[in-house]
């Protein structure tokens, strides 16, 4: 792959976090802060769940005082806020300078590292019907699907389950417009997987799998399983996604390659 095609994805990568978060915050709350300013996307939901509380900076190429600039500005915006949250800086869009100093940069503006995650895409789709000896497959529907789905995500994330909860019950969108699924191992919720269209790709979103439950492939066959149904449902053959660490190694087994790394920064307490 090319300099170009590099760049290419990791500007995709930035620009479908801040088109799936404005829908997810947006059905957290209608009255949730989606902004587009100059260099940065917000789409904070203001909830516990600190996932749908995000900042993004949108430049390409910033030079290190563009950066610090920003880095300040995204630090102001989430100091207003109630509940805490992250800013997502996505390397690969940083010039190389801003990028060699941007940790130092982000202490200088009050923020502190959080955990690494990485962006990936591919065209991947269509995929075979998937399948697991251990699990069965439910589609979310009922608010019942929607408690399993926010409990497993905090459970695999270490976040209390109210958090979780409050990101996520009630929600009309991960009923009737996210192709979401549960892996059920004897009846009983052990891992989760969405997909959702997002500009012509489908975007996989909130996997995560019990830690009593882990290292058996229930996430990658979830996973699996919801863009499968996804592509089904929209004929799109393209998908993108954010992994986590522990998420990383799994997905270029479903044939995702890796674009830009992602550095994920909470306010310093």
């Amino acid at each position: 792959m090319t300099d170009r095609e590099d760049r290419a994805e990791s500007v995709e990568s930035m620009e479908q976090l801040a088109v799936v978060w404005r829908a997810m915050v947006l059905d957290r709350d209608t009255d949730a802060d989606v902004r587009d300013l100059p260099g940065i996307a917000v789409r904070w939901a203001d909830c516990r769940f600190a996932f749908w509380n995000c900042v993004t900076l949108t430049d390409v190429d910033a030079d290190p005082a563009l950066v610090q600039e920003r880095l300040g500005q995204a630090a102001d915006i989430m100091r207003a806020k109630r509940h805490p949250g992250f800013l997502w800086l996505f390397e690969d869009l940083l010039g190389d300078e801003a990028r060699a100093g941007v940790r130092t940069a982000a202490e200088e503006a009050g923020l502190e590292y959080a955990f690494p995650g990485t962006g990936m895409a591919g065209d991947i789709l269509p995929l075979p019907e998937p399948s697991h000896p251990d699990l069965t497959f439910v589609r979310v529907t009922t608010e019942e699907h929607v408690r399993a789905y926010a409990d497993l995500n905090s459970r695999a994330y270490g976040f209390p389950l109210e958090d979780g909860r409050d990101g996520l019950l009630g929600s009309a969108l991960w009923k009737h417009q996210v192709h979401a699924y549960l892996g059920l191992r004897d009846g009983v919720p052990v891992a989760c997987a969405g997909t959702v269209e997002a500009e012509g790709r489908l975007f996989v979103v909130l996997v995560a799998t019990s830690p009593d439950w882990q290292r058996r492939g229930y996430g990658e066959a979830v996973t699996r399983k919801a863009l499968y149904e996804g592509s089904r449902a929209t004929g799109l053959t393209r998908a993108t996604l954010h992994a986590t660490e522990a998420g990383a190694p799994v997905y270029p087994r479903i044939g995702f390659r890796p674009n830009s790394p992602i550095h994920f920064y909470a306010l310093k307490q």
